[in-house]
């Protein structure tokens, strides 16, 4: 798969709109805000798959004339849409949409994906933006964009929304910074686009993601805004008033993606040779108590004792939290860290008993 870089303004890309476009007032009215706060493109979902039948599901091919007369009244607009069908492309294709993007419904099954992708076949010059899965899987995030990039879509950008969970967490989705990061790490010239509305489920954490968004040197972000959220028929509470979202944009702090100058360089270039040997002491360090995990399963063999004892697993996760605290560690980073030790421990030892 071979991304372009389409979109280089040097500034980042922000899609605001409402969660759903419900009546042509309401519409036309949040456009006025947002035209007024800057944003240039608006989001406005036409169709909303929801997680259970009843749930407002969207106006459908009803807001396409409402999009229209948004456009006529502000000619420098583009509007993006979700479509999750076939049909849905055809529609909005016809209707003139600029931008269509894929959600995380729809990323979860190829065959929707594929069928999406043969409906842009040959409209090469529309964008289309995917969203990750609902599951934490970069496979499947990196299958769609292959799907699109197969039929020839050229703008073709990523958009992270976070991952369902049933841990408990202050996010509606879980970020996981890793995974879009590690997309970003294979493609480097994809759009990568945040979506905090939909990982914070509620606007007091949609600053928070967004400014980590931007420090993680993300291109763009897709916020939803309505005129009077609390009024708003889906997804009321993650979303903010257009005059809202300007003064949240004009508090973020872009960061700059090359080092200002040569001292700043040679400074941190020391630092991170600092990091290096560190990381090669934690190698080290690593080694060595994995060599005891070997001489350890090799005593439970020889005493036919099972390799997972749920005491000693018990007391570790107890303890190091706890000497990691006194070394101004985060007791679930510890927690984390000791977690994949464990696992390797586990699969070491499993070949030990393994072995002829």
């Amino acid at each position: 798969m071979k991304i372009k870089n389409w979109y280089s303004t040097g500034k980042p890309w922000v899609i605001a709109g409402p969660c759903s476009a419900e009546t042509e007032e309401q519409l036309i009215q949040t456009v006025d805000g947002l035209v007024e706060s800057g944003i240039t493109t608006i989001r406005a979902g036409v169709w909303k798959p929801r997680t259970r039948p009843n749930s407002f599901e969207g106006v459908g091919e009803m807001a396409f004339p409402w999009i229209k007369k948004a456009k006529e009244l502000y000619p420098h607009l583009q509007f993006a849409i979700e479509v999750a069908s076939a049909e849905h492309v055809d529609l909005a294709l016809k209707n003139d949409i600029d931008i269509l993007w894929v959600g995380a419904r729809t990323t979860v099954n190829p065959f929707n994906i594929q069928e999406i992708a043969e409906a842009v076949r040959g409209v090469d010059d529309i964008p289309v933006l995917v969203k990750n899965p609902i599951n934490p899987d970069l496979a499947l995030w990196v299958g769609a964009l292959e799907r699109f990039d197969a039929v020839g879509i050229q703008k073709l950008g990523a958009i992270h929304r976070g991952f369902s969970t049933y841990q408990e967490s202050i996010y509606r989705n879980i970020p996981l910074w890793q995974i879009p990061i590690e997309l970003k790490s294979r493609y480097p010239e994809i759009l990568l686009i945040n979506d905090p509305s939909h990982i914070a489920g509620k606007r007091d954490l949609l600053f928070e993601i967004a400014q980590k968004a931007m420090d993680l040197q993300y291109d763009g972000l897709i916020i939803e805004s309505h005129r009077n959220p609390d009024e708003a028929w889906s997804d009321a509470a993650q979303q903010l008033t257009p005059l809202a979202l300007k003064e949240m944009l004009n508090q973020l702090k872009i960061r700059e993606k090359s080092f200002p100058n040569k001292d700043f360089r040679n400074e941190l270039e020391g630092i991170r040779d600092q990091i290096d040997e560190t990381d090669k002491e934690l190698l080290e360090v690593l080694s060595r108590r994995l060599e005891l995990v070997k001489k350890v399963g090799q005593y439970k063999k020889e005493k036919n004792v099972a390799i997972f004892q749920l005491e000693r697993w018990n007391k570790i996760l107890e303890n190091r939290p706890l000497w990691g605290e006194k070394l101004f560690l985060d007791a679930q980073f510890v927690k984390s860290v000791y977690q994949s030790i464990h696992d390797e421990s586990i699969r070491i030892q499993t070949e030990i008993y393994n072995e002829e």
